[in-house]
C-alpha cells in the first residue's frame, strides 16, 4: 500500500522450502566477496520474514554459521507483523539463533491501520510486543506518523502504549509516499506540514524523557542498544542483499558497486540456480560517491569522520571542502576535528543538506 517493499502473494509454485534453498544458494554465490570478511550482522526483513516457520530461518542461520566467519556476538535481526507471529513462533526464531526482533506496529489505532491496510489490530500489535517482551532482551518497535487523518493525540497513545513495555529501540517515520504503490496513484489526506512537525518534536520530547537517545533521524535506542546492521548501511559500509529484489553495495578493486536482485520471486529462484539472478549492476561514478555517501551519513546525529569519508569512497575529503563550506554557512552542518555532523536544523532538512552534493 504505502510501502514499497517487495511482496508477492504466495504462489502454488514457490514454496517456502524451496524459496530457502534458493537463498541458500544466493549467499553461496557471494562466497567471494564474503569468505575473506567477519560478518557482523544478518537482518531477515524487506517485507515479512515471520510467515517463515522458525526452522527454515534457522536453516540459513546455520548454513552462514557452518560455511563463512560470523561474529561471536552478531546481531541477527528478524523483522515481524503481528498478524504473521506468535508466541510459539518467537520462541522457535530465539532458539535457532535470532537476537533481535523488530515488531511492526505502525500504530496502535485501529483505523489508522485500516487506512494503511494493515492486516493486523491494535490489541494484537500490543500483544506481539508483551509475548516478544518475554523472549527477546533486544527488540525494535516500528511507529509511522503524520498518518492520514491522525490527530497528535493518537500518536500520544501510540507512545504510551508501546513505551509502557520499554523496547530497547524504537524506529519512528514519518509516512511518505512511494511511487508505484496504491497510495502514490490515490493519495490520502495527510497532516500538513505544521502538525506534522508538532508530531516529530512530540515524539522527540517524549522518547527523551523516557531515557532513549536519538541517534539518527529516525532512529532512538536505550544506551547500547543502537542498530548495528543500519549502522552500517548509514556509514557507507558493505553488505550482501540475498533474496527477491534484494540491494546489495560492495566494494573491491574496481570501486564500489550496486547490485540488484530480480524481484519476481520466481524469476529470481530461477535465475539463481541458473547464474542469472542480477538483474542490474552497477559501478558508482567518483562524481556520485560524496552523494552516495552522505545520503546516508549525515543522518546520524554524531555525524562522521573525514577519515571515514576517504576510507569508504577512496577520494580526498578536500573534494567536498567548497560544499561542506557552504553547508556550514547556512548553519546545515559543523566541521570540527575532522567529525562532519549535521546541526539541528540541518537534521530537519536533510535533503536540503543533500542537494548540495547533487
Amino acid at each position: 500500500m504505502y510501502c514499497d517493499f517487495n511482496s508477492h502473494p504466495l504462489r502454488s509454485d514457490v514454496s517456502p522450502e524451496d524459496y530457502v534453498d534458493a537463498l541458500i544458494n544466493d549467499i553461496e554465490v557471494h562466497r567471494r566477496q564474503i569468505q575473506d570478511r567477519v560478518i557482523q550482522t544478518m537482518f531477515f526483513g524487506g517485507g515479512t520474514p515471520s510467515v517463515f516457520e522458525p526452522v527454515l530461518i534457522g536453516k540459513i542461520i546455520n548454513y552462514v554459521k557452518d560455511n563463512f566467519t560470523l561474529s561471536i556476538d552478531a546481531e541477527i535481526t528478524l523483522e515481524a507483523n503481528p498478524g504473521a507471529s506468535d508466541r510459539i513462533k518467537f520462541e522457535g526464531y530465539r532458539k535457532v539463533g535470532v537476537n533481535r526482533l523488530s515488531i511492526g506496529v505502525q500504530t496502535t489505532q485501529d483505523h489508522l491501520l485500516a487506512k494503511l491496510g494493515r492486516a493486523h489490530s491494535g490489541h494484537e500489535a500490543i500483544n506481539a510486543l508483551s509475548e516478544a517482551k518475554k523472549i527477546f532482551d533486544n527488540i525494535n518497535v516500528d511507529l509511522m506518523f503524520a498518518l492520514p487523518g491522525q490527530q497528535i493525540d493518537e500518536l500520544r497513545r501510540d507512545l504510551s502504549g508501546v513505551l509502557e513495555f520499554v523496547p530497547e529501540h524504537l524506529s519512528i517515520y514519518q509516512l511518505t509516499i512511494e511511487p508505484n504503490t496504491w497510495f502514490y496513484r490515490y493519495p490520502p489526506k495527510l497532516p500538513d506540514d505544521d502538525l506534522a512537525s508538532e508530531m516529530q518534536f512530540e515524539i522527540e520530547s517524549i522518547v527523551n524523557e523516557c531515557g532513549y537517545d536519538q541517534y539518527e533521524v529516525s532512529a532512538f535506542s536505550k544506551p547500547d542498544r543502537q542498530c548495528s546492521h543500519n549502522i552500517n548501511y548509514w556509514k557507507f559500509g558493505d553488505y550482501v542483499g540475498i533474496g527477491a529484489g534484494a540491494h546489495s553495495k560492495l566494494s573491491g578493486t574496481q570501486g564500489v558497486t550496486r547490485m540488484v536482485k530480480y524481484k519476481q520471486p520466481k524469476r529470481y529462484m530461477d535465475g539463481v540456480f541458473s547464474g542469472d539472478a542480477i538483474l542490474s549492476s552497477q559501478i558508482i561514478g567518483s562524481e556520485s560517491l560524496p552523494f552516495e555517501f552522505f545520503m546516508n551519513a549525515l543522518r546520524l546525529n554524531s555525524g562522521v569522520s573525514a577519515e571515514l569519508f576517504e576510507k569508504r569512497t577512496g577520494l580526498p575529503v578536500n573534494v567536498v571542502d567548497s560544499h561542506l563550506k557552504a553547508l556550514e554557512k547556512r548553519g546545515l552542518v559543523n566541521v570540527s576535528d575532522s567529525v562532519i555532523k549535521p546541526t539541528t536544523t540541518g537534521m530537519r532538512f536533510l535533503n536540503e543538506v543533500l542537494q548540495e552534493f547533487l
